[in-house]
């Protein structure tokens, strides 16, 4: 063992071998329990460090090759300790790049062995796993009926840690399927869950990390930062890779709230001054600067700039998205509001859009009566109307109407008494 460790590096191929060895060393049935018990220490070792090697090397079919090789020590063990090593052998994948589908074939294999086996907690684990891949993979159909599944086994079993882990991810799935209202309902069953036991910080960070992402999409955005921001003092003590996106999302719900100016003060803050020079917050910090001078051209570079950084999540891109769509309406506010009559090709060309994407934008804004006016793109122009002033008139009209036809009701019961 001492050997292999020693030629990881310099010889991985030999230290392959050696790994391998050990693992086919067959049990002696007629040696002493210490000298088997040994034997089995060795092979699980064994197990790891090839894992290991393998991680290293990005060798995602050799990591499969392990975790399948592992069900013959698997069966000799005992069933806490193979659900351990099996997750950590999992874990391996993480580092390797394009291995979801890899990952997603080894654990059906191994939910497959674990049902012969009858080993329910293990499978469960590995179901759990395979949903969190397959939402990752937007495979959410195929997500929702092993949660389905899942949930039914679970409340049975009464398994309410397991139980909060699924809920959460389901709530995450119908998230992703722009199922909002499902996605809360299968939130707050996690958090009933949660509240039944100990919630592990991690868990815990996972749950206030949902909650401020569908506070956000119900566009409360103090609530949603709150919620961020214990997601981030949680994980900052974990030193999770996840801490940048909740200080990320803080970042968002500042813009969002108008407040650019907060993003500054917030990055000097002690807890989060070691993130400020990252170039994901330098992205942010570009977002809020363009918001703060009201700068279209300023917000498209940045989004240019730090495309990687702004598109990659989901929740910031339809955030911006929609910051972008406004940060257009007060431009275009601003400059058709001199006029009453104003070129679209000139507008166009004040904001830097094509001309076809402005007579959409001006267009949709009518509609929303957010601008009042009317488009004549036979003549390529835009009529600016004042905004109307409401005559209540008909309304006071009405009103006096329904006030005599009262009167003369309460006349005619009286008549009638009288009679």
């Amino acid at each position: 063992m001492k050997q292999a460790e020693q030629l990881a590096k310099s010889d991985p191929k030999r230290a392959e071998q050696i790994y391998n060895d050990i693992l086919g060393k067959p049990l002696d049935k007629d040696a002493a329990i210490a000298e088997t018990a040994a034997t089995l220490r060795h092979q699980e070792t064994a197990l790891v460090k090839l894992g290991e090697l393998y991680r290293d090397q990005h060798n995602a079919e050799g990591v499969a090759e392990v975790i399948n090789k592992s069900r013959t020590f698997m069966s000799s063990t005992a069933k806490a300790k193979t659900a351990k090593l099996i997750r950590t052998l999992l874990d391996f994948f993480a580092p390797i790049p394009d291995s979801k589908d890899i990952q997603m074939r080894v654990l059906r294999t191994n939910i497959e062995w674990a049902k012969q086996e009858k080993r329910i907690f293990l499978k469960q684990s590995l179901e759990t796993r395979l949903v969190g891949l397959q939402l990752e993979a937007q495979q959410y159909k195929a997500a929702l009926t092993l949660i389905d599944t899942l949930l039914i086994e679970l409340k049975r079993l009464d398994d309410k840690m397991v139980l909060t882990e699924v809920h959460l991810l389901e709530s995450r799935v119908y998230r992703g399927t722009g199922n909002f209202p499902k996605a809360k309902a299968a939130l707050t069953s996690a958090r009933t869950a949660a509240n039944s036991i100990y919630c592990p910080p991690y868990l815990q960070a996972q749950l206030d990390l949902q909650s401020g992402i569908l506070h956000a999409e119900d566009k409360d955005y103090v609530t949603a930062y709150s919620y961020f921001y214990e997601t981030f003092e949680n994980l900052t003590q974990q030193d999770d890779p996840k801490t940048l996106l909740a200080l990320k999302y803080m970042l968002l719900c500042k813009v969002m709230l108008n407040l650019p100016d907060d993003v500054t003060s917030l990055l000097s803050i002690k807890l989060v001054a070691k993130y400020a020079q990252l170039r994901d917050v330098e992205s942010m910090r570009a977002i809020a600067r363009a918001h703060k001078n009201r700068n279209l051209a300023d917000f498209e570079q940045a989004l240019k700039d730090y495309r990687e950084e702004l598109s990659s999540d989901i929740t910031i891109r339809t955030h911006l998205s929609a910051l972008y769509d406004t940060l257009l309406e007060q431009n275009l506010l601003r400059i058709v509001e001199p006029y009453s009559v104003v070129e679209v090709e000139y507008v166009a060309q004040q904001v830097g859009q094509g001309r076809q994407a402005v007579e959409l934008k001006l267009s949709q804004m009518i509609l929303d009566k957010v601008l009042h006016g009317v488009l004549d793109q036979q003549r390529g122009i835009l009529l600016v109307y004042d905004e109307p002033v409401p005559d209540n008139t008909y309304g006071a009209a009405i009103e006096t109407l329904e006030q005599v036809g009262k009167v003369v009701d309460s006349l005619y019961t009286k008549t009638v008494k009288i009679a």
